[in-house]
């Protein structure tokens, strides 16, 4: 079955994985959440640095869970870089 991550733009099975290894496995957990947090439970979860990328990921993934969209010009992973 389709988690409802995969909903946000970027998110494929995967990604679902990553954000319900670190407490996420719905919208509505994703809601107040902040990336840079997510991020260091994914590099402890993951027992190492993970790529930077998923941290660019949980951004969006954050802003969508609270707002219902992206904007149009930041629907890639890439456009939530530092």
């Amino acid at each position: 079955m389709k988690s409802e991550l995969q909903n946000i733009p970027g998110v494929g099975p995967s990604m679902a994985r990553y954000l319900e290894a670190v407490g996420c496995p719905t919208l509505d957990h994703l809601r107040g959440q902040d990336p840079e947090e997510l991020y260091r439970k994914s590099c402890l979860v993951q027992g190492g640095p993970v790529d930077r990328c998923v941290l660019y990921v949980y951004r969006m993934a954050v802003h969508f869970a609270e707002h219902g969209q992206c904007p149009p010009d930041r629907r890639n992973w890439w456009d939530w870089k530092d």
